[in-house]
């Protein structure tokens, strides 16, 4: 299973999403796409979406921090 997320360092809602997956042992590779220009690109070429958190879990997009839909992609991979 390979998680990817895009965030910003103020981002609450990436906060919580970070604290979900620590706290469900999750491994998961952080973006800050507020430092990396080349990521943020790629956020939105994946999502459609300037505003974070992007959320990629095996290649399924989410955005926002919508636990249903992650908790039901991961449960998929």
């Amino acid at each position: 299973m390979k998680v990817i997320l895009y965030s910003t360092p103020t981002c609450s809602y990436c906060k919580m999403a970070k604290d979900y997956f620590k706290k469900n042992k999750i491994p998961f590779i952080e973006y800050n796409v507020a430092q990396d220009m080349r990521r943020a690109e790629e956020m939105v070429k994946k999502s459609g979406q300037m505003g974070v958190p992007v959320i990629d879990i095996n290649g399924k997009i989410i955005v926002g921090f919508n636990l249903p839909k992650i908790e039901q992609e991961l449960r998929r991979a």
